[in-house]
């Protein structure tokens, strides 16, 4: 008997539910079929003609981004942000409300998983992480109306009424050129996030568009239940089946290209996804302990044939030069090289069969002590560092990475010229990695798990070309762009003159001096 109440109760809890939430869609369908709309098949609407005197305020959640989907987004904070143990949790949490809960509450149990007891100070998951997975997630067709408006109305405003504020930020202020930014907001205290999601502030966001004013044109079907309070001219709307055909904003179209991002995570975690990278996890460490093994105490001869029966992959392209030859000044032959990750200088040395040396400027101690090839440190002092390494020319071969630092995308930093002021010719090494689960390189105070996690993709791939040697007469600046230019021609790299300074005050907010 007492099985069949509960079972009762339980059916009717469900119907509840079920009951509920079917009149929130019925009122969404309403709101929007009220609404003005916007015809997927046509053109911009006559408005869009002259928007000098117009003030846009754009839902970023309906109107810039083509899924609706917000669980990734929340997992990278965890994971990131929190690690392995936060995320699982937050997957766990997910699962259930997702069967059992309201929209608004499952994003509520999200935020608190995601956030709750993280520091406030120091937070840059908005701009080191989440970019990438948002630029991503941006359809044209939005994109194009934001566009306009930050060109030519008086001003735009975007609101993010499901991904909180504190996420979203960085994303519209250094990529997508948007300086009014509203969103909802997390609780704080005593310098760490409480994980309580606050409402919209609807009065911060009357007074900013009075404040801008002229005439507000309102893109979201959630301002049609602010119509009373704020006097928009229009309110257009869209529906998820014509966001189905928006197409995805390519690389080349973004309003500042994305050279630098952090985080581990080298794919999307959907919950599907997520789900198999945490059964993933016991095989993959596994696979990272062996494969270190393999490749650093067996010679190459061995471990390159064993470490692809483990999965891992290595293209070699070109010739490997041999020994010194010709009226080179030096003892060692001098190899210069783009930076993919801490394993750059193992890959040339698999690719020509012998011992090298690498230089590096913040290597941790403990990177050192496992490196399975020599590496001595340099110290920033331009006198110090060259007499430094015309010794180890002089013993041998040389590795040298000139940009410093680590790119992910398909950028070459700018190349330090001090390796042309060595020897009379240097021999360029263009590298490139592919990753399918975990990125190999980081900005975190935990730099020497990078090869570790590397090792750990189900499938990591090292692509490895020897350049023609390349004569190092003339100005040693001229030299060095001369070789970033012929790295990048052969991969199809775009150049910058970037630098490790400038990536680490945008990722990390340091100058990326490893102390330890």
């Amino acid at each position: 008997m007492a099985s069949k109440g509960f079972f009762s109760k339980f059916l009717e809890y469900h119907r509840f539910l079920h009951r509920n939430l079917s009149i929130g869609k019925l009122y969404r369908r309403t709101m929007s079929a009220k609404l003005p709309r916007y015809p997927s098949q046509s053109t911009s609407p006559p408005s869009f003609d002259d928007m000098s005197n117009k003030t846009l305020v754009i839902d970023m959640d309906e109107w810039l981004l083509k899924s609706n989907s917000t669980f990734h987004y929340f997992m990278l904070v965890a994971l990131e942000g929190g690690g392995f143990l936060r995320g699982l949790l937050l997957l766990f949490s997910y699962l259930f409300t997702y069967l059992f809960a309201s929209e608004e509450l499952m994003l509520k149990v999200m935020v608190m998983f995601s956030f709750c007891g993280m520091k406030v100070d120091g937070f840059r998951l908005d701009r080191a992480v989440l970019p990438k997975y948002f630029l991503e997630n941006v359809g044209i067709e939005g994109f194009e109306i934001l566009k306009k408006g930050l060109k030519e109305a008086k001003g735009v405003v975007c609101v993010s009424r499901r991904v909180p504020r504190v996420m979203v930020d960085g994303f519209l202020r250094d990529y997508m050129g948007v300086k009014e930014i509203m969103g909802r907001e997390i609780g704080m205290k005593y310098g760490f996030f409480s994980g309580a999601l606050m409402d919209l502030d609807e009065v911060k966001l009357a007074q900013k568009l009075e404040g801008i004013g002229g005439d507000v044109m309102a893109f979201g079907s959630c301002f049609g239940k602010y119509s009373q309070q704020h006097p928009f001219s229009e309110i257009y709307t869209t529906t998820k089946q014509e966001k189905k055909n928006w197409k995805t904003l390519p690389q080349d179209m973004y309003p500042n290209p994305l050279v630098f991002h952090d985080g581990r995570l080298a794919f999307t975690p959907t919950p599907m996804a997520t789900f198999a990278m945490f059964i993933y996890l016991p095989l993959g460490f596994a696979l990272s302990v062996l494969r270190s093994l393999i490749f650093g105490l067996l010679p190459y001869s061995l471990s390159i044939p064993l470490g692809s029966l483990t999965g891992s992959r290595s293209c070699l392209v070109g010739q490997p030069p041999q020994h010194k030859t010709g009226t080179n000044r030096a003892g060692g032959q001098l190899f210069v090289c783009n930076h993919r990750t801490l394993l750059d200088p193992i890959a040339i040395s698999a690719g020509l069969n012998r011992p090298v040396t690498a230089v590096t400027y913040s290597l941790s101690r403990l990177s050192e002590i496992i490196s399975p090839i020599q590496t001595a440190r340099l110290t920033r002092n331009k006198e110090e560092d060259r007499r430094r390494m015309s010794t180890l020319l002089a013993r041998g071969d040389l590795v040298v990475c000139p940009e410093g630092t680590t790119c992910r995308e398909k950028f070459l930093l700018r190349f330090s010229p001090l390796f042309a002021e060595l020897t009379d010719r240097v021999v360029p090494v263009a590298l490139n990695t592919r990753v399918d689960m975990f990125y190999g390189t980081s900005t975190s105070i935990f730099k020497f798990m990078d090869p570790f996690y590397f090792l750990m993709n189900p499938r990591p791939e090292y692509w490895v070309e020897f350049l023609e040697k390349v004569p190092t007469e003339g100005r040693s600046i001229d030299v060095a762009n001369g070789i970033q230019r012929k790295i990048g021609e052969a991969l199809g790299f775009e150049l910058t003159a970037l630098t490790r300074k400038d990536k680490y005050i945008m990722l990390a907010g340091n100058e990326g001096i490893v102390k330890a």
